[in-house]
């Protein structure tokens, strides 16, 4: 048996150098980036955004390529199937690698095993508003509402498994209260709601809903994120004013197919972090009321693993499942 692995490893030789030199020239043509939603999304701005920077670092441009539909499922499944060459990289996001694990019941990826965590890139803030004619201002007042009468408190959500929705339900688990969630098809018809007073609560994005508390049309209630933001000085988290350790937020990074070299890995994740770190850049996409989120592959990996399981936990509790 040692004989033939002897003859095994001494006829592979000749392949390694030629695949320490297609590491060594990397990339020596064009890298495509993944994006699972349409042109103009929070996903697709932030990505487009390291895209560019990229394309100027790097001898090869960087382009993007929009895969919508599915709930993101068939453009993960297509960079999952890519050679791991570093040539094909995908932007995950909290519905493709956090949610979409729990509520999809045929999912064709596995979004632990199936791709390589490069770096999350950036954070998207979420926030509890109301209507102004709802009696509450503070997280408190709202949550002895809910519980005083439970469901009775309508709560508007962006759609089944949304961020927006699993937000919600989060914190109805955590702080052990009931709103009743009255599903759009989206976050723009569920805050024209709110704003109309049709339904006087809602959870959504920070850059979604800014425009409308600086003009007055809702009023801002708590931050879902675990530190507040720039934006929104004074509005507290809920993990400062009800539930210790509450955090909810969507966020956008980049992974590659599994078995893409570890050397490529962290090529990308040193350009990719010197990009967010730029001030300029951090700069453009707080400006958007997200954060840029840098860090390594393995705290990136590991902070994918932890909203898989944080996201199972809510979605068992909730029974959230979505058809596909």
């Amino acid at each position: 048996m040692f004989g033939r692995r002897a003859i095994l490893a001494a006829a592979s030789l000749p392949l390694l150098p030629a695949i320490a030199r297609a590491q060594s020239d990397w990339p020596n043509r064009p890298v495509r980036i993944i994006v699972p939603f349409p042109p103009g999304q929070a996903s697709d701005i932030v990505t487009r955004l390291v895209a560019d920077e990229l394309s100027r670092r790097w001898p090869q441009r960087v382009v993007v390529e929009n895969r919508a539909g599915g709930a993101g499922s068939p453009a993960l499944e297509a960079g999952a199937r890519s050679a791991p060459d570093g040539y094909t990289l995908i932007a995950g996001t909290s519905g493709t690698l956090g949610v979409n694990p729990s509520v999809l019941p045929r999912l064709p990826y596995d979004a632990e095993k199936d791709f390589a965590a490069i770096s999350n890139v950036a954070m998207v803030p979420l926030l509890v508003i109301a209507h102004p004619s709802l009696p509450y201002n503070t997280m408190q007042e709202l949550a002895a509402a809910a519980r005083a009468q439970p469901g009775a408190l309508d709560m508007a959500s962006a759609g089944p498994a949304t961020s927006q929705h699993m937000a919600a339900e989060l914190l109805m688990l955590r702080a052990n209260i009931r709103f009743n969630i009255v599903h759009y098809r989206g976050s723009g018809p569920a805050i024209a709601d709110v704003i109309a007073g049709n339904v006087k609560l809602m959870t959504d994005s920070v850059a979604s809903a800014l425009p409308h508390i600086r003009e007055g049309r809702v009023k801002a209630i708590a931050l879902c994120s675990a530190r507040r933001v720039p934006q929104l000085p004074d509005v507290p988290t809920i993990a400062e004013t009800l539930v210790p350790g509450y955090e909810a937020a969507g966020w956008s990074g980049l992974v590659a197919p599994a078995g893409t070299p570890p050397e490529i890995i962290h090529r990308i994740n040193a350009d990719v972090v010197a990009v967010l770190r730029d001030p300029a850049i951090a700069a453009r996409i707080a400006s958007m009321a997200m954060v840029a989120d840098p860090g390594t592959p393995e705290e990136y990996g590991a902070f994918i693993r932890n909203e898989i399981a944080k996201w199972r936990e809510v979605a068992r509790a909730a029974n959230v499942r979505l058809e596909g």
